[in-house]
């Protein structure tokens, strides 16, 4: 290539010497009116289908995440897991006090002992009231009576079992248990704190199943559907997953006035409550791109170079002030300054300005260019000396 390049620059260097005979500077007439462009690289522009996206802050949660409370009050007497332990279905995790409760139950199962024993001797009564009704021995009416007392006695064994069961029931409320399995998160509480209904033991997380959860601005939300895709993208813009959203809210988030639409994300690398960059992509459109390196921002506005025909058929550079839009990877979104078919300087544009000529160059030589003619024009200046 700087075999090309030196074999480009002598030809023109012939050719300024035979228009003119002038040592050719840096776009300024010789002494005889030859002239050299600055070596530039150029693009012809042409429009090009742009996605349309927007940025947005997503949070990570699982779909699987449970909150711990207590359904009943008293002072905590047993932690019995650690705060990132892999737990199941049932597995105990904390322990109330309970004096009153088990004291009631004790209480219970005395009851129930004694109406068993009643129910047992009112059955024993009536088979024997049944056995002398049988032989003559007894009377019909002494027989029903027995029959009545055996039947109350069952049914106050009944009301005494039921108790018994409720009480036992409202005992297990003291003993918290896993209802999902997860991981156990962080436990604020310690043993001795008194606890109620309202109070947060823990909260289990099972990362197993994600879901991305993004708040998109109400005057975006008429382009939002399901199906749209969305990018998680890290700190330096790469992408960590692909998702496609599959839930669009029908209502608008009243305090903040967005609209929460939802994606499904693989576990891999992401924890629950994680915050991420959330692009969703929704659609495409043509547009005129510029690379970010071919932009100078000045005063908070930005300038292009392009290549113009200028005056006795030779190229010069012109500054022009473009609108842009978002960036899409390296390019900037052009709203307004440019036309499709004008060459755009994206190389070279260091020792340019307005009206200056230029020569273009083939994309990767036009710095080779410029550092070669300098060299020739330094090793003409020592052979003039």
């Amino acid at each position: 290539m700087r075999a090309a390049v030196s074999a480009a620059l002598v030809a023109l260097t012939v050719g300024a010497a035979a228009c003119g005979g002038g040592a050719p500077g840096n776009g300024a007439p010789g002494a005889g009116g030859g002239m050299m462009g600055v070596p530039v690289e150029a693009v012809t522009l042409e429009p090009r289908a742009v996605e349309r996206t927007a940025e947005f802050v997503g949070i990570i949660r699982s779909r699987r995440s449970t909150v711990i409370q207590p359904q009943a009050e008293g002072y905590l007497l047993r932690i019995l897991v650690a705060s990132g332990t892999r737990v199941s279905t049932g597995t105990p995790l904390f322990e109330i006090d309970a004096p009153v409760e088990r004291a009631a139950l004790a209480a219970l199962e005395s009851t129930l002992a004694a109406r068993q024993a009643d129910a047992e001797f009112a059955r024993q009564q009536a088979e024997r009231a049944r056995a002398l009704l049988e032989v003559g021995a007894t009377s019909q009416q002494e027989y029903e009576q027995a029959i009545t007392a055996q039947r109350t006695a069952e049914a106050q064994l009944r009301a005494a079992e039921e108790q018994v069961r409720q009480q036992q029931a409202q005992l297990a409320y003291f003993r918290v248990v896993a209802p999902s399995p997860g991981i156990v998160g962080d436990i604020p509480v310690r043993v001795g704190d008194r606890v109620t209904r309202s109070t947060t033991l823990t909260t289990i997380e099972d990362n197993s199943t994600l879901e991305l959860y993004v708040n998109v601005p109400v005057t975006q939300a008429a382009d939002l559907r399901p199906g749209l895709p969305v990018r998680i993208l890290d700190g330096r813009g790469e992408v960590l997953a692909s998702e496609t959203i599959n839930f669009v809210s029908a209502a608008v988030d009243d305090g903040t006035q967005t609209v929460l639409v939802k994606a499904p994300v693989r576990p891999d690398g992401f924890r629950t409550e994680q915050s991420v960059r959330a692009v969703i992509v929704f659609g495409e459109e043509e547009a005129i791109t510029a690379p970010v390196v071919s932009a100078t921002r000045i005063n908070g506005r930005y300038f292009v170079f392009v290549a113009q025909p200028g005056e006795g058929g030779m190229t010069v550079a012109r500054q022009k002030q473009i609108e842009v839009g978002r960036t899409v990877g390296s390019d900037y979104v052009v709203t307004g300054g440019l036309e499709p078919g004008e060459q755009l300087i994206v190389g070279g544009i260091q020792k340019l300005a307005d009206g200056v000529p230029v020569m273009i160059m083939p994309a990767g030589t036009a710095q080779a260019a410029a550092g070669l003619a300098g060299a020739a024009a330094g090793d003409a200046a020592a052979g003039g000396r």
